[in-house]
C-alpha cells in the first residue's frame, strides 16, 4: 500500500514544478525577445527575463527554508504552453499579428505562473511556512504586475499594429 500523501508532499511537488517552469522561462524569454518588433513588448520581455532569475532564486530560498535541495520537476503545462510560443513564432514570423501572438503566449505563461504561486502561498501559510509565503507572495505580486504590464502594451500598441 503506498504511503499517505499530505499536504506537505503535494507542496514540495508542487514547488518542484514551478521551478522547472521558472526555468523553461528564462531559457523561452531570449526567444520571445529577439522574435518582438514592438520595443516596448521587447523591453517587457528583457525586463522579465530579469525579473524571472530572482523569482528562480526565490523558489531555491523556500526549497532551503523547508530543508529540501532545490529539484525541479518536468511540468508538462509550461512546456505546452511554450511550445505554442514557438509555433506563433514560426506561423506569424514577418505577419502584423506576430507581436499580438506573442503576448498571448506571454499571457498565458503568467495566468498560469499567478494560479501556481497563489496556490503555493496559500499552502505554504496552511503549514506555517510564514517566511516562504511572504516569499511565494512577493513573486506572486510581481508576475501580476507583469500581466497588467502586458496587457497595457496590447491595448495601446500591440493589437492595433496586429489589426494591420
Amino acid at each position: 500500500m503506498a504511503a499517505t500523501k499530505k499536504l506537505q508532499d503535494l507542496f514540495l511537488d508542487t514547488l518542484k514544478d514551478v521551478y522547472f517552469a521558472e526555468q523553461k522561462i528564462v531559457e523561452t524569454l531570449p526567444k520571445m525577445e529577439e522574435a518582438a518588433t514592438s520595443m516596448q513588448l521587447k523591453d517587457a520581455f528583457t525586463k522579465h527575463l530579469a525579473e524571472t532569475k530572482v523569482h528562480v532564486e526565490r523558489l531555491e530560498q523556500v526549497f532551503e527554508i523547508i530543508g529540501e535541495e532545490p529539484e525541479a520537476k518536468t511540468c508538462d503545462a509550461i512546456l505546452g504552453i511554450t511550445d505554442e510560443g514557438a509555433e506563433i513564432m514560426e506561423e506569424y514570423e514577418g505577419s502584423p499579428a506576430l507581436d499580438a501572438g506573442l503576448l498571448a503566449a506571454a499571457q498565458a505563461v503568467e495566468h498560469y505562473e499567478m494560479s501556481r504561486y497563489g496556490t503555493l502561498r496559500t499552502w505554504a501559510l496552511e503549514l506555517g511556512l510564514n517566511d516562504a509565503a511572504g516569499l511565494l507572495q512577493t513573486t506572486l505580486d510581481e508576475e501580476q504586475a507583469t500581466d497588467l504590464a502586458l496587457t497595457s502594451i496590447a491595448t495601446s500598441v500591440v493589437n492595433q499594429k496586429a489589426e494591420g
